[in-house]
């Protein structure tokens, strides 16, 4: 019943009401973890997902193939909303490692926004934490459903890496953080479908606050810079709790 009255108002008011229908659902009871999908899955799936957004942004189809996709998405779309809900909150609580931080496969963490592998909607990021004292290195991809001018990435998804990959330090740090600033400058326009490279390290703290830096770079061309203070927080609060600042 749930994911019919979604399917209808997705199709009579948008994202909104969708929204306004999903924080209803959340107020009912969380189901237990071991109802879940195993994570190997998950992550294979999300992949095919994020491999169909791009196609649909690069391609023109033509009319009769987007109805076929438009009638399997709702249908798919209504499958899914029939299946248990997933505690993200849950798997991440019994997954905490040293320092207060989620670790591994399985623990929620790879279902956040931006860089999560088992998130549809990430982008394509992998990253080298390296030793304590290296740089984080990450490799990005910004395939054709994240452009903005032709040619060029949005501003947006840039920034939103940025944080993703500034906060790969954190969790090198094992200090749960928030975010509490992040500055970017664009240099050059970034490209999309292009292989970028970012580069993140600490560079100094001042009591809870952790000063990042970080830059993109087209080959040995700096395309964009970033800025960002984090403010740490016990352990205990990093999830399921109120952001305490």
């Amino acid at each position: 019943m749930i994911g019919r009255r979604r399917r209808h108002l997705y199709r009579a008011r948008g994202a909104w009401a969708i929204a306004e229908t999903m924080r209803a659902a959340r107020k009912s009871a969380a189901l237990p973890c071991l109802a879940m999908s195993t994570e190997k899955v998950r992550i294979a799936t999300a992949a095919a997902l994020r491999d169909l957004n791009h196609a649909f942004a690069r391609q023109d189809a033509d009319d009769a193939q987007l109805a076929q996709v438009e009638r399997e998405a709702h249908a798919m779309a209504t499958a899914l909303d029939a299946t248990p809900r997933r505690d993200r909150l849950a798997l991440m609580r019994e997954s905490f490692g040293p320092g207060g931080l989620p670790m591994g496969q399985g623990s929620g963490f790879d279902d956040r926004a931006v860089a999560g592998a088992a998130n549809p909607t990430s982008a394509d990021i992998e990253a080298d934490l390296g030793g304590l004292d290296d740089d984080v290195v990450a490799r990005v991809v910004l395939r054709r459903a994240f452009e903005g001018a032709p040619g060029r990435a949005h501003g947006g998804i840039v920034a939103a890496v940025f944080d993703d990959v500034t906060g790969f330090v954190i969790g090198k740090l094992r200090e749960p953080a928030f975010t509490g600033e992040l500055t970017v400058r664009y240099v050059k326009p970034v490209p999309i479908e292009t292989p970028l490279e970012m580069r993140s390290r600490l560079v100094d703290r001042e009591r809870r606050k952790l000063f990042i830096t970080a830059e993109c770079r087209d080959g040995d061309e700096i395309v964009a810079t970033c800025k960002a203070i984090y403010i740490t927080v016990d352990p205990a609060r990093f999830a399921g709790f109120p952001d305490p600042r």
